[in-house]
């Protein structure tokens, strides 16, 4: 310690103020030259990325999701989009599950299948009167449109019991959709 001392007292005011902007240079370019180098070396990573994509645009490999497609192939694509019909029992356990696992309650179903003219798409109408809480509810819709992408909410109903319960009882009203 008193060599320290002995040491602060012979650099003198201006070699204490030297010492202290090095110690600030230090903090300075450990937060803010560093981080700042990080950023850069990302940056030049993913200019890099970009440049091998182009250039692999400019030799002809176009990928999938960009190449043009005529009328009958997007048609064709939007159709393949759809699952099965005859994997409707594995979605309507799809929605049982999501509803388990949210914690509402299905009290009962009803389920109509609807073909239409000129489509090749059928409707799976579900009535779907569940129970459970605000926020499970809303996890339940969430998940479900997640899960069954193929699904629309077409209508729904709330009702409460009364203002001090928590409990909501919900009439959903979905289409499942399914490629013939």
């Amino acid at each position: 310690m008193q060599q320290l001392r002995w040491q602060a007292a012979r650099l003198g005011n201006m070699g204490k103020i030297g010492v202290g902007l090095l110690v600030v240079a230090g903090i300075f370019f450990m937060g803010a030259v560093q981080p700042e180098k990080n950023t850069l070396a990302a940056l030049k990573e993913r200019a890099e990325t970009l440049k091998m994509q182009l250039q692999s645009k400019k030799s002809g490999d176009i990928p999938a999701a960009e190449r043009i497609l005529t009328n009958d192939q997007a048609l064709q694509a939007f159709y393949e989009f759809f699952p099965r019909f005859d994997s409707s029992p594995f979605w309507v356990r799809e929605l049982v599950r999501v509803a388990q696992k949210n914690g509402v309650e299905i009290n009962s179903s009803d389920f109509r299948l609807t073909f239409e003219r000129d489509w090749r798409l059928s409707r799976y109408e579900i009535i779907l009167p569940v129970r459970g809480r605000y926020s499970q509810i809303r996890a339940f819709m969430a998940d479900a449109l997640e899960t069954l992408p193929a699904m629309a909410i077409t209508g729904f109903a709330i009702k409460r019991d009364n203002v001090q319960s928590t409990q909501l009882e919900v009439r959903f009203e979905m289409s499942l959709y399914l490629n013939e």
